[in-house]
């Protein structure tokens, strides 16, 4: 190739061949010849400098490609050098993990075997120590068994001697004399024993300190017998210095209550199963208002002895345990009902817990009766005055919600006779019909308090009216008469009923001997047989069906009497308590 240098020489030289005239033609052709001599030897050297630039060239890629070759050969072999060697290393890994495996593979089993045979062991020592159980647990099964048949050979025992205390409550030679704190004792001693032995039956078998328990209660029994005899004796001697007094004085009321008789017989009987006197009186008998004179004492009693919670006006504390222990004794009454039993054994124990010392919640607080010391009587007081009022509520206005009620207050009554007591007392105090007997109006009495006696509602000089008075009355009659025939179905069975159908007949017996009384005597009839009818039926055959005859014959000649007495609607059948 023609250099930069030789191009412009060959551009001068063509300017110069233009200008020169051609009288210079031979010497330019010299020159010429030259020139192009000269021009054809730097064109070969030209060339022959490209032929070997390009050899040079093809020698440089010819190197860079041998080159570039060789590397990717060592590249290659690098390349399939470390893959060999994380190959081989993999397969190291794998080796060393497989190994791994089979030792804790092995030491798997080993220990496998261990615990197998350690797990023998156990077992073994497991079935030794369930056959140990098993022998202890009989061996405790019979010194259960054997206290608990201590504890009901101590519950028939004390059950007999209660029974001894009973008949003498109100003594036949000693009217005068009060033997019912011995009575109310014994029914508690009873209704102790029989809740101790009812909870150790539900967890199983007696502890020995419940049967030490039941042995002290035995041993009070016998002491308060005793007790009761020497003043049952002491009493009977005094009697005796008074004898002839007491005939002479006896014999003058007995001429006084034949002089106010009528001529008509009434052929009821007394609980005491003699026949009534010929004629209608126009008072209770003398022993009838006896019992309901010693219940208002009970009841006054009562209220004295927790007047500290009742006048607590300004002590902020008795009067925050006031609130709470009422609150606890009157809710559950209030949540009595027939929807099941379930529900109404849990209002029970509810009841039953409080007044047992233990400690009930009561809207989020916990209440006992141990927080005063007088709270035992507080309660015992308006939990009576609630089931009265619950009577003369509730069940006036719904008939069948007599029976539930009725079923717990029995129970309530059978462990906790003091409750009866003071129910019998407000009861009697509402309603002077449950007793029965017609208050008479007494010399300076006004006519409101006289109305109050009676039984009516007065507010601001407003007398109650006459239908609502009724209605009332009805409402605890009915309640009373499902008392007398029914017993908490969980209670001592053994034991007599606190208050049972002998007094509901004694009640229908001194109703029929009163002279009836407009519009209330006939209600309170009709209302007593529709609860318990069925009931004394049962129990007295002949002796009610008279009574009847009697009623329809001659008491109230319009009262339309049944051949059969239903049972009264609402009763609390045995499917209830199943539910």
């Amino acid at each position: 190739m023609l250099t930069m240098q030789e191009n412009d020489h060959l551009s001068l030289l063509e300017i110069n061949q233009e200008v020169i005239p051609s009288v210079l033609s031979s010497k330019v052709a010299k020159v010429e010849g030259c020139i192009r001599m000269y021009e054809e030897l730097h064109r070969l050297k030209a060339k022959e400098r490209l032929r070997q630039r390009q050899e040079e060239q093809e020698q440089m890629v010819r190197a860079a490609y041998a080159q570039a070759s060789e590397q990717l050969k060592r590249f290659d072999e690098l390349r399939e050098l470390k893959r060999h060697q994380e190959f081989q290393e993999l397969q190291e890994v794998m080796e060393k993990s497989s190994k791994e495996a089979q030792g804790q593979q092995e030491k798997l089993k080993e220990e496998h075997r261990h615990r197998a045979k350690i797990l023998n062991l156990k077992l073994r020592e497991a079935e030794q120590q369930r056959q140990r159980q098993e022998e202890l647990e009989r061996l405790r099964k019979e010194e259960g068994q054997e206290r608990l048949r201590r504890l009901y050979s101590i519950q028939e025992e004390l059950l007999q001697l209660n029974q001894q205390i009973d008949p003498n409550y109100r003594h036949k030679d000693l009217p005068r004399i009060d033997l019912s704190a011995y009575s109310n004792r014994g029914n508690q001693i009873c209704g102790l024993v029989s809740g101790l032995i009812r909870t150790t039956s539900e967890r199983g078998f007696p502890s020995q300190a419940d049967v030490a328990s039941t042995e002290r209660a035995l041993q009070e029994m016998r002491g308060l017998i005793s007790s009761m005899q020497q003043e049952i004796t002491a009493a009977l001697e005094e009697k005796k210095r008074k004898d002839e007094e007491e005939k002479k004085q006896k014999q003058k009321e007995l001429e006084k209550k034949e002089q106010m008789k009528s001529q008509t017989p009434a052929p009821a009987q007394q609980s005491g199963g003699k026949q009534q006197k010929e004629g209608l009186q126009v008072k209770t008998e003398e022993s009838i208002m006896q019992w309901y004179q010693q219940l208002q004492n009970t009841a006054e009693q009562c209220v004295a002895a927790f007047s500290e919670i009742g006048n607590c006006k300004g002590n902020t504390e008795v009067r925050k345990i006031k609130t709470n222990l009422q609150k606890a004794a009157t809710i559950p009454v209030s949540q009595i009902s027939s929807i099941s039993g379930s529900k109404l054994r849990e209002v029970f124990d509810k009841i039953n817990n409080l007044l047992s010392g233990k400690t009930v919640q009561t809207e989020g607080q916990a209440v006992s009766v141990t927080q005063h010391p007088q709270g035992l009587e507080f309660v015992c007081y308006k939990l009576a005055e609630k089931f009265v009022k619950h009577g003369e509520g509730e069940v006036s206005f719904h008939h069948d919600s007599a029976f539930p009620i009725a079923v717990v207050l029995s129970g309530i009554w059978e462990l906790h006779p003091r409750v009866g007591d003071i129910f019998l007392a407000h009861l009697h105090k509402k309603c002077p019909y449950s007793v029965p007997f017609y208050p008479a109006r007494k010399e300076g009495t006004s006519m409101e308090e006289y109305q109050r006696i009676l039984g009516y509602e007065v507010h601001d000089s407003k007398v109650e009216e006459q239908d609502h008075f009724l209605k009332r009355m009805s409402g605890m009659i009915r309640l009373y008469a499902a008392i007398i025939q029914l017993r908490w179905p969980y209670g001592n069975k053994q034991g007599a009923h606190p208050h049972g159908l002998s007094y509901g007949w004694r009640w229908l017996a001194q109703m029929l001997n009163l002279e009836p009384l407009a519009d209330v005597t006939a209600m309170l009839l009709l209302d007593f047989l529709e609860v318990c009818g069925n009931a004394l039926m049962k129990q007295y055959g002949i002796q009610f069906w008279k009574t009847m005859f009697f009623i329809q014959k001659s008491y109230i000649p319009r009262y339309d009497i049944w051949e059969e007495i239903p049972l009264p609607k609402g009763i609390l059948t045995p499917s209830f308590w199943r539910t």
